[in-house]
């Protein structure tokens, strides 16, 4: 193709794409690839053209906003993590600590009512749970059901239904908070009757070591999900000086913050479940050291990194501009 009939044919692109690049991502991915194409080909027919060093140009360009873009993206993720969540969790931790309370309570209600009635245990959990546990316990092998199946299967099992859990969890709060609540009040009595059928056979120790290596992160993340569901519910419910309509709006926005946060939690939870607590007889040392690690992220995390941050952005020591 001659260079005249080659600009001819693409120069109202080029002229477009000079003045009035695309914005859409696709559009903009979808136009370098054409450009260069077109760099390629006028390289080989016209290397010392003009041309050629208009559509290198112009496809720099290009590369350039395809860069800047994603780094953009990228810089939002960042903030996030750094900003957007631990301010979210510190602006409603009266919430939080509620909802950590209430799973206390109830996981020492289920505790001592399994203490008091082993037919509450079963109750709870199921007569073909405590069965098999049982029989896992006669044959030396109390946590044997940690070990059943494939670990990649297991994480990956475990990762989704606690993911959908946590935002089932969120969506009940929907009616001010009360399903929720309710989830969380039988989750907790499910826990505490599970633990006190452990400590009743001598084996409380172990199963401390042993459950919570993945159910530290676990059930904390459950705790934080429930916290954001209610804090969705109760929203509406107590606009301060918003209206409902925009309470409940700001409401959702920093609850589906808060279970979006959760994610990464439960994906490690769901690996320790799947990789690691099968192997439960590891020494002892290796299981305090995970279940110390994860709760010092947690605490350092959600408790001590958001009350610090909101302290030096309120004290004016901060000059960063959050996006």
């Amino acid at each position: 193709m001659r260079e005249a009939l080659f600009i001819k044919k693409n120069k109202e692109r080029w002229e477009r794409l000079q003045n009035a690049p695309p914005t859409d991502a696709d559009d903009m991915a979808k136009d370098f690839i054409r450009l260069v194409d077109d760099l390629a080909y006028a390289k080989t027919f016209y290397a010392s053209s003009k041309i050629t060093q208009f559509i290198n140009s112009l496809a720099a360009r290009f590369y350039l906003n395809i860069y800047q873009n994603r780094k953009e993206e990228s810089s939002r993720l960042i903030a996030f993590w750094k900003y957007d969540l631990p301010l979210t969790i510190y602006s409603h931790y009266k919430i939080i600590v509620f909802t950590f309370i209430l799973f206390a309570v109830f996981f020492a209600v289920g505790f001592f009512s399994a203490q008091n009635d082993e037919m509450f245990v079963r109750q709870v959990l199921g007569n073909g749970y405590v069965d098999m546990t049982e029989k896992n316990i006669a044959e030396g092998n109390p946590f044997g059901v940690y070990q059943s199946g494939s670990p990649f299967l297991t994480w990956m099992g475990i990762m989704i239904n606690n993911i959908i859990v946590s935002f089932m969890y969120f969506v009940k709060g929907i009616f001010f908070g009360i399903l929720t609540i309710s989830s969380i009040v039988k989750e907790a009595i499910r826990i505490g009757a599970f633990e006190q059928f452990f400590f009743a056979r001598g084996m409380g120790l172990q199963s401390v070591l042993t459950v919570f290596i993945h159910g530290t992160l676990e059930i904390a993340a459950i705790i934080f999900a429930g916290a954001a569901g209610i804090v969705m519910g109760t929203s509406f419910l107590f606009p301060g000086t918003h209206t409902r309509l925009n309470a409940l709006k700001t409401g959702t926005k920093d609850g589906v913050k808060m279970v979006i946060g959760l994610v990464p939690i439960f994906i490690l939870a769901a690996f320790f479940e799947g990789y690691v607590t099968r192997h439960y007889k590891m020494p002892m040392v290796i299981s305090i050291s995970i279940l110390l690690i994860s709760m010092l992220f947690l605490i350092g995390y959600f408790i001590i990194y958001p009350i610090r941050l909101s302290r030096r952005l309120a004290s004016g020591k901060n000059q960063e501009v959050i996006g």
